[in-house]
């Protein structure tokens, strides 16, 4: 794990040459950061693509590097049960807040929370510091959802996972001690899809609406071209070999087309009746503009839509609170937004 050190220390190590585009400065920590990975080597989080298993041990090597200290949350297994004909159980991870230290009256909300990677990386382990963080901070229960993964298991996989796992948090709300009129959907880049492709199947199949879809930084569309792809194309921590490999590996071959809405639900054709949505991006992230654009869609569509816009940070910095700095103050940021917009809700 790289040391936070200060930031003149950080400019020096760089060259004094800080990278700005469009208006946004990389904040120094992540700027030396990423100069580090291209250094060494790592292209970006697909480190191989015929070696998968060190992809994800790397990821999740990396995660729990920089997730920093784990929040005192009380943590449980549990089995989410398959609900279409051969889909398998799906592991998920209860995480409880202290809702007592907080003098909360009555249950606290849940998060049905949908991990990043691409469909390809991540798991449980991956994200068990920002899902402790999650609860701890905003003082909400966190279901944290095992789906199944590419290349392994292809389109629509993982949202069908995603779907069950919402159903099943819908219907057992209140055994795992949680408010069942206040439960979010929420993940980051494709995690955020998937939450994204919850609250568009609830509304179309008559389920319960989330309360709230948390978007960090989501890969809503798998065909868009942008401006920011072109801008951050390399070296940023996410790269364009990162989605088109990705991409492919989840819907390559699935017979789901890449427009389908349970792939890239910015291609729906109707956005309206939406929950509200907090859409997180960042300024040097290759999904930078689509995140925009959906919370764009969706706010012309009628639905509340809250954006915030991390200019200084790159794709994936939900996971680097231990750099300090930008990274914990939007950390800090989302995640008392997320508190607030349940509080509401």
């Amino acid at each position: 794990m790289l040391p936070v050190l200060p930031e003149i220390v950080q400019r020096g190590l760089t060259g004094f040459r800080p990278l700005v585009v469009d208006g946004n400065i990389l904040d120094p920590t992540l700027q030396l950061f990423t100069a580090s990975l291209r250094a060494s080597g790592v292209p970006g989080l697909v480190l191989d693509e015929h070696n998968l298993a060190d992809s994800r041990q790397a990821m999740l090597d990396l995660c729990v590097a920089l997730g920093g200290p784990p929040a005192p949350v009380a943590v449980s297994g549990v089995t989410v049960p398959g609900r279409l004909e051969g889909q398998p159980d799906i592991a998920a991870r209860h995480y409880a807040p202290n809702t007592e230290a907080r003098n909360v009256d009555g249950p606290a909300p849940l998060v049905v929370f949908f991990h990043g990677g691409g469909y390809v990386l991540g798991g449980l382990d991956t994200y068990d510091a920002l899902c402790r963080l999650i609860s701890h901070d905003a003082g909400v229960h966190v279901l944290s959802v095992d789906y199944r993964l590419a290349p392994e298991h292809k389109a629509p996989a993982a949202a069908d996972d995603a779907w069950a796992a919402y159903l099943w948090a819908v219907e057992h709300a209140l055994a795992l001690g949680a408010d069942p009129a206040r439960i979010a959907v929420a993940g980051d880049s494709a995690g955020g899809a998937l939450a994204a492709v919850v609250a568009q199947r609830a509304r179309d199949e008559g389920a319960p609406l989330p309360a709230l879809q948390v978007l960090l930084y989501p890969w809503v569309d798998l065909t868009a071209p942008s401006r920011s792809r072109t801008l951050f194309a390399d070296g940023l921590v996410l790269t364009q070999r990162d989605l088109d490999f990705c991409g492919h590996a989840y819907v390559g071959g699935s017979g789901v087309e890449v427009t389908d809405p349970r792939v890239s639900p910015a291609r729906a054709s109707d956005l309206s009746g939406l929950p509200p949505a907090l859409v997180v991006t960042a300024g040097f992230d290759p999904l930078r503009d689509e995140g925009e654009r959906y919370a764009q869609s969706l706010a012309a569509a009628g639905v509340g839509c809250d954006l915030r816009s991390m200019g200084s940070l790159v794709h994936g910095f939900v996971n680097f609170k231990a750099f300090g700095g930008a990274c914990e103050r939007a950390i800090d940021e989302v995640t008392l937004a997320l508190r607030a917009h349940l509080r509401r809700a």
